[in-house]
């Protein structure tokens, strides 16, 4: 069986950021199957200090976001809320890779400090994907009171998430 290789893109680069805790969180529950390989993607790996479009394909930043792109089976995006919208890095980064996503699957966990976990960012987010033409697994996770919700350690304190994961990575295929 061939595995798939569903990447988790952390979407924002902002230092102290709680999203790199749902990203980890994401991945040491994705490496307990079989079925996929995976790794973290950070939008601030690839940053470029301009809006570079991706048919501008001979800056190395883009042609390397592009393979890895290219390379994917679907997508896992972690996306913070901040002042009610995404990061403006998150933007940038899609618009160098949108012919890699054309077709492929993503789920989205929305990430916030507040009770929505995010809603109102992944609502803001979705119109974007479809116009990539991505296949939007849906529920969406909301990943809500952010800095309540991992211990030191950085292990989640609520196992209702446990589930909600588990569902979410079946509608991969």
């Amino acid at each position: 069986m061939r595995r798939l290789h569903i990447p988790i893109l952390l979407g924002t680069g902002r230092q102290g950021r709680y999203s790199e805790k749902v990203a980890e969180y994401v991945k040491r529950q994705i490496v307990n199957y079989d079925k996929f390989i995976t790794e973290i993607i950070d939008v601030r790996d690839y940053a470029t200090p301009i809006t570079v479009p991706g048919w501008e394909n001979q800056n190395p930043i883009i042609k390397k976001v592009q393979s890895l792109m290219q390379k994917a089976d679907g997508l896992i995006l972690v996306i913070p809320e901040y002042n009610h919208g995404y990061p403006g890095e998150l933007k940038i980064f899609f618009d160098k890779i949108q012919t890699q996503l054309q077709g492929k699957s993503i789920a989205v966990c929305g990430v916030s400090s507040g009770g929505l976990g995010g809603a109102r960012v992944v609502e803001n987010f979705l119109p974007i994907l479809v116009c990539f033409q991505m296949k939007i697994i849906i529920p969406a996770i909301y990943f809500s009171n952010i800095e309540k919700l991992f211990d030191e350690q950085g292990n989640i304190t609520d196992n209702k998430y446990d589930s909600r994961l588990e569902k979410l990575l079946q509608k991969f295929n």
